[in-house]
This record gives structure tokens, sequence and C-alpha cells, in this order.
């Protein structure tokens, strides 16, 4: 089974790079590297606040997702479980642009209510993955260490996180993945990131601004989910990591 998944994963991960070196050449070859690299400073610095916006609202997200995921997971939470998940489902049916759009009527414009939007679309997944995690641990790796003497506190942090944290960092990898992709609507708010080079080459019908804008976005995409699957791989234990 574990062999199985390793392999899916792998041949994923070969066709994203396939196709990555695909558009790499075809941009290369068309010309458009050249109208690319006229905004190079423009591209830099743009990065620099695209990086920031995904690291403040995901590591945000991060930081009170699991926290929450733990939390219903406990028995004493189960009552209230599936309400609160309900709750964060029909926060994400709502569009980020719409939650950007309404968090800006009361945060005003720039930084605060694109965190703030961004924030909202990377929790769910966190908190499902975590919470899901949790449930999926074995009733009888809990029961063994009850029998041991463990704590409940104690068999959460060595028995329970080991075995869920697969699951959980898989979330955490799905929701910043959705966080890069949608940071470069913070533009449309102030909110500075590459979808000022985006949306003003959609706008002005300039081709070379836009991919300016589209390249390093979906590079960014690329490097963090490689540097998530690295973590995954190298942190999680080997005996409950299906990729080793």
């Amino acid at each position: 089974m574990r062999h199985a998944i390793a392999q899916s994963i792998g041949l994923g991960r070969a066709a994203m790079l396939a196709v990555g070196l695909l558009a790499g050449l075809w941009v290369a070859n068309s010309g458009l590297l050249d109208q690319i690299m006229v905004y190079w400073d423009d591209i830099a610095f743009l990065s620099r606040q695209h990086m920031v916006l995904v690291a403040a609202s995901g590591g945000a997200a991060i930081l009170v997702g699991v926290p929450v995921g733990i939390w219903l997971s406990r028995p004493s939470a189960e009552r209230y479980a599936e309400t609160v998940m309900q709750v964060f489902n029909i926060g994400t049916t709502i569009p980020t642009l719409a939650v950007i759009a309404l968090s800006m009527t009361i945060l005003g414009i720039g930084f605060p209510p694109a965190f703030f939007g961004l924030f909202v679309a990377s929790l769910l997944p966190i908190v499902r993955n975590t919470y899901a995690g949790l449930l999926a641990v074995p009733s009888h790796l809990k029961e063994a260490a009850t029998g041991m003497g463990m704590t409940p506190i104690q068999i959460l942090w060595q028995v329970e996180l080991p075995n869920a944290l697969y699951v959980i960092f898989s979330g955490i990898r799905t929701a910043l993945a959705i966080n890069v992709g949608t940071t470069p609507l913070a533009f449309l708010i102030g909110g500075g990131g590459l979808g000022e080079l985006i949306f003003t080459g959609i706008d002005l019908m300039d081709t070379g601004m836009l991919l300016a804008g589209a390249v390093p976005t979906a590079m960014l995409a690329v490097l963090v989910d490689f540097l998530m699957g690295q973590a995954q791989l190298r942190l999680i234990p080997k005996g409950v990591n299906p990729l080793r």
C-alpha cells in the first residue's frame, strides 16, 4: 500500500516537472522571456510582497487551524465538532474575493484585509485534515497507551499526533498551495503582490507584463509544494510515513 502511494506521488511529481519544463521551453523559444525580463525589478519587489502575505496568512492559519483541529477531535468537543466543521465549510463556499471585499469594509485597504481573506481561505484544509487525521488514529494504539499508564496529554503528543502527522501535513500543503494561488487577488484592494502585474497586464493587454506576474506565481506555488513535500518526507517518522 505504501509503495503504491509513493509510486503515485512520484508519478504526479514527474508529470508536474515535465509540464513545467515544457512550459519553460515554450516561453524561452517564443521570445516572451525577453518581454518578461523587462519587468525584473518589479518581479523582485512584488515577489517579496507576495511571499510576506503567504507566510503571514499561512503561518497564522497553521497556528490557529492545528489547535482547533486538535480540540475538535477531543471527546469533550464531540457534540460540537460537526457543527463547527459545517461553519468552516460554509466559510469556504464564499469566494475569497468576496471575503476580501467584505473585510475591506471593516479593515480598510492594504495588508490587513488581504491577510484576513487569505487566512480564511487557508484555514479549512488545515482544520479538516488535523481533525480527520486524529480521528483516524487506530483505537487499539490509544488503548495500549492508556494501559501503559500514559496521560491523555502524553497520548496526544506521543501517539496520536505522530500517527496523524502525514494527514496534517497534507492539509497544510494544500492550504499553502491555495494561498499562493489566491494571493494575486490582494492587489485588487491594495495588498500588493504579483497580482499587480497580472491584472495590469490584463487591463493593458500586455502579454509580457501578464506573464511577468503569472510565471513567478506558478513558480512560487511549485516551490512551496516542493518544500512542503520535502518536509513531509523528512520530518514525519519512518514508521508512520507512507513515503518512506
